[in-house]
């Protein structure tokens, strides 16, 4: 299975909030998860970001791939 790291959008109309999940690239953007590693919050000043990086190695570790907005917000 291959599998990503990436964004998937919660929140409302335009309040938007994301987490950092991995899951099944064959999936759509926020069609199910495998895992959730963290939050993104555009909105807040500054914008908050937490990400659990044990499991995100972890990831990186077994061959997922990590997505081009997850490595611009974590700086992977």
């Amino acid at each position: 299975m291959a599998t990503v790291v990436r964004l998937t959008r919660m929140g409302r109309n335009k309040r938007p909030f994301y987490r950092i999940v991995v899951s099944d690239s064959r999936k759509r953007r926020d069609g199910g998860w495998i895992e959730i590693l963290g939050y993104y919050n555009p909105l807040t000043d500054p914008k908050t970001v937490k990400v659990d990086k044990e499991r995100l190695n972890y990831w990186k570790g077994v061959g997922a791939k990590i997505s081009q907005s997850v490595t611009k917000i974590t700086g992977e």
